[in-house]
This record gives C-alpha cells, sequence and structure tokens, in this order.
C-alpha cells in the first residue's frame, strides 16, 4: 500500500490552500478528511471529476443510480408479468397443437 502524502501550502492568487496526495499504483487517492468535511461527503458517497476550461474539480456526485433507485415506480408489477408469461405459454403451446406436422 503507498503512503499517501498531504502538505498545506501557504495561500496563492488562485488557492486559498492546497492539499496535495499521492496517486497508488492503482490509481487510488485518499481523499483527506478536511476535504471530505468541505464536499460534504461520506465514505460509499460518490464523488464527481468535473472538467471545464483545462480545470478538474472534485464535487459531490448529484446523480447516481444508487441515489435513485426506488424512486419510481414500476410499470407494471412482477405479478402482472408472472400473468403475461404465462398466457404467453399457453398460447404458444396451443399454436403447436394445432399446427399441421409436416410429413
Amino acid at each position: 500500500m503507498a503512503m499517501i502524502m498531504q502538505r498545506i501550502k501557504a495561500s496563492s492568487p488562485t488557492h486559498d490552500r492546497e492539499i496535495v496526495a499521492t496517486i497508488t499504483k492503482r490509481g487510488q487517492v485518499t481523499i483527506p478528511a478536511e476535504v471530505q468535511r468541505l464536499l460534504g461527503v461520506r465514505p460509499r458517497d460518490k464523488v464527481a471529476f468535473a472538467i471545464a476550461q483545462g480545470q478538474v474539480r472534485l464535487v459531490p456526485a448529484r446523480f447516481t443510480l444508487e441515489s435513485v433507485a426506488g424512486s419510481v415506480e414500476p410499470a407494471t408489477r412482477t405479478e402482472d408479468l408472472e400473468a403475461f408469461i404465462s398466457e404467453a405459454k399457453e398460447a404458444h403451446a396451443a399454436r403447436a397443437r394445432t399446427k399441421p406436422l409436416r410429413p
């Protein structure tokens, strides 16, 4: 496991503060606790890399599949799907019974 190094630089014209972290061989970065607090994220939350005008910003993800799971009622209930499958099987069997056999 690679060691994560952090340092806080003095104010610069473009940043109030800069926290540096090391990218591991697997392309991972530990988000420092201070940055997590500022972003309002917790473990297992998603973050997004917002890219604009040649700069990258780390922001909390607003929309993920996990965040909207269960928010919409399915168009049909599972009972309806089971009935549909059963009816389709019966119709297929009926066609097979009435279809003439080829010599």
